[in-house]
């Protein structure tokens, strides 16, 4: 079933009428995702990924991953942002949240390298001690500043526990395919490549090797993920400018041009969370420049009802909410009958979950129009591989034409720059003198 997007709660804020004044910065914006001629146009990979991807890599993707699972009991992966949001979001999403906690038959998955925590680190490498591991590292450059230093610390760990021949069975490089200190590192090593695309930007590249290798160890169907986002694709392209993430990206101009500044992407499912993550940086590294934007918030209810419901009921009306809804019951789970009814919740005795889920869910939307919180509902079937791929395709179209018809580039991120700089400068980086004395001065004054 392709993602569908339910309008019906949009309340009285911005509504179709609204949307569709934004309509000729859209048929720009489809002209130039079609055509490829837009802004960032070196990036757009992603458009035709799903239906022209290598398919020797990805089979020797598959052969990798078997390979872990047979002898490895962790795997490391080790990247920061695009590097590692989209697979923690499918782990969690195909998977458990809980997915090193269970029972199963593929490795532990941690992911390493998104922080400058020395606890976390040393954290993951106690629980590595006494049990076989594998490393991913994902970098295009391979000189990232977090993940860079965690590798050098992993890559310590497993010299001195491995031999040189049994390290090029265990460490893997996603990176850049000809350039970079990386893929030096590992081509003077011998470490097994996978390719970072040149034409794909880290959002947006979960459905390549960066997102497959990790997915795949986690015992998923990485053909079923990249059939999804084909079918998804092509369903939209195929719906022309009527097509539910045009759709979406209008209503988020819309709800902007109203002054709703903050979109809330929630879910009643807690397996989402990381989606939400990787969401919030696909839209925010996309659209949050040049003094424009939506701020992406994300949710998960009926959790952070108990948080956050009173701001989003009652605070300021500069919201607007998305719910990714699941539409299929994935869970049996009814509530019991109790003789002694204490905590009075026999009304309910004999209801799924699912169904309470539902009734929060509806209850929560009509509560939060009234209260002049508009919302759309982006709804997908069951939490699988098919589903999986073309939400993130989904997403990544919506957020291409969001970004053109705000007038913006959505594949650069010129902004994430400005603190590097200053970091690198206190950190005494060779070639930052001057900026180091300025900033020391700053600081001192």
């Amino acid at each position: 079933m392709p993602i569908k997007l339910n309008d019906t709660y949009l309340g009285q804020g911005a509504c179709r009428t609204e949307a569709a004044a934004f309509l000729p910065l859209l048929r720009d914006a489809d002209e130039k995702i079609r055509n490829k001629s837009g802004a960032g146009n070196d990036y757009v990979g992603w458009i035709d990924l799903p239906v022209d991807y290598d398919r020797e890599e990805v089979a020797r993707i598959k052969k990798t991953a078997a390979a872990i699972q047979a002898h490895s009991d962790i795997f490391v992966v080790i990247g920061i942002g695009g590097s590692y949001l989209g697979a923690k979001a499918a782990i969690d999403f195909l998977r458990s949240p809980n997915y090193n906690t269970i029972r199963k038959r593929t490795p532990d998955i941690y992911f390493i390298g998104n922080s400058f925590s020395g606890s976390e680190i040393l954290e993951v490498i106690s629980l590595c001690e006494g049990k076989d591991v594998s490393v991913n590292v994902v970098s295009k450059s391979g000189t990232t500043t977090e993940s860079a230093i965690a590798f050098r610390v992993m890559l310590s760990y497993m010299q001195s526990r491995y031999s040189k021949d049994e390290l090029r069975r265990r460490i893997f490089a996603t990176t850049d395919a000809h350039t970079g200190a990386l893929k030096q590192l590992a081509d003077e090593n011998g470490f097994e490549t996978y390719v970072v695309p040149e034409d794909i930007g880290g959002r947006f590249s979960v459905l390549s090797a960066v997102g497959l290798l990790p997915i795949a160890v986690c015992g998923a169907d990485i053909d079923k993920i990249l059939a999804g986002a084909a079918a998804e694709r092509e369903a939209l392209f195929a719906a022309g400018l009527s097509n539910d993430a045009y759709k979406y990206a209008l209503y988020r101009n819309a709800f902007l041009a109203d002054g709703k500044e903050v979109e809330i992407l929630c879910s009643y499912e807690p397996a989402l969370r990381s989606l939400t993550e990787w969401w919030k940086q696909l839209f925010g590294e996309s659209e949050g420049k040049d003094g424009k934007g939506i701020f992406p918030a994300s949710a998960i209810f009926s959790t952070d009802l108990h948080s956050m419901g009173q701001y989003i009921q009652d605070g300021r009306r500069m919201l607007f909410e998305t719910v990714v809804r699941q539409t299929e019951c994935g869970c049996a789970l009814k509530v019991p009958y109790d003789e002694a009814d204490v905590d009075k919740l026999n009304y309910i005795a004999g209801e799924s979950l699912f169904d309470v889920n539902e009734k929060a869910f509806l209850g929560t939307l009509y509560a939060h129009r009234d209260g002049g919180v508009p919302s759309l509902v982006v709804e997908y079937e069951r939490r699988d591989e098919f589903s999986f791929g073309a939400l993130v395709y989904f997403f990544c179209l919506a957020c291409a034409a969001s970004a053109y018809i705000l007038g913006v580039n959505p594949f650069n991120q010129p902004g994430v720059e400005a603190y590097k700089k200053n970091m690198f400068a206190l950190l005494g980086k060779p070639g930052y003198e001057k900026e180091r004395e300025a900033l020391l001065a700053k600081i001192n004054s």
